[in-house]
């Protein structure tokens, strides 16, 4: 069964162009399939976030705020696998299935209710999805967001704060 929908933009085309800069991982490639390492458990994934680093981003970069969205997901609005909030300027780099998370930062609820990455799962027999990893330099220390914020208000926050961007965007299918 594959659901019969027109493809969803890219959030990121759709809003405000700001530089960009480079993000890199030994765990996903830009455009290529990700391991069951990064699905969900209901799919039979391990549920571990990819390997993420990133440079040259702004010297005026104070911090930085990570995350993961699907666009493809059949919601109408799409699916925040991982919000990433207030790491410091110091941390260029999360490894593997990162916890704790380094310096002081907290994830947001994703949109399966939960505090931590949440893998890819789209219904089985659907498209392949893309999952945009997007490290956003930022031009405040932190965001004045809590941890009860929704992905969405961490996104509109950012929209003022964001300095450069930085994306990577593997995919993934579950066999139907």
């Amino acid at each position: 069964m594959s659901l019969d929908r027109a493809v969803a933009p890219d959030p990121y085309d759709i809003l405000p162009a700001v530089p960009s800069f480079t993000v890199t991982s030994t765990d996903v490639v830009d455009g290529q399939p990700m391991d069951d390492l990064f699905a969900h458990p209901s799919v039979g994934g391990k549920n571990l976030s990819p390997q993420l680093s990133w440079s040259g981003f702004p010297d005026e970069t104070r911090g930085f705020v990570v995350t993961c969205f699907d666009p493809d997901a059949p919601t109408g609005s799409g699916f925040w696998h991982w919000t990433v909030v207030n790491l410091p300027r110091s941390v260029t780099e999360l490894d593997r299935g990162v916890d704790p998370l380094p310096g002081g930062a907290f994830c947001v609820r994703n949109d399966y209710g939960e505090s931590v990455y949440g893998g890819a799962a789209p219904p089985p027999g659907d498209r392949t999805h893309r999952y945009v990893f997007a490290v956003h330099a930022i031009d405040v220390d932190q965001l004045e967001v809590g941890a009860q914020a929704s992905p969405a208000y961490v996104g509109f926050n950012l929209a003022f704060h964001t300095l450069a961007r930085a994306t990577i965007r593997p995919t993934y299918q579950v066999s139907g």
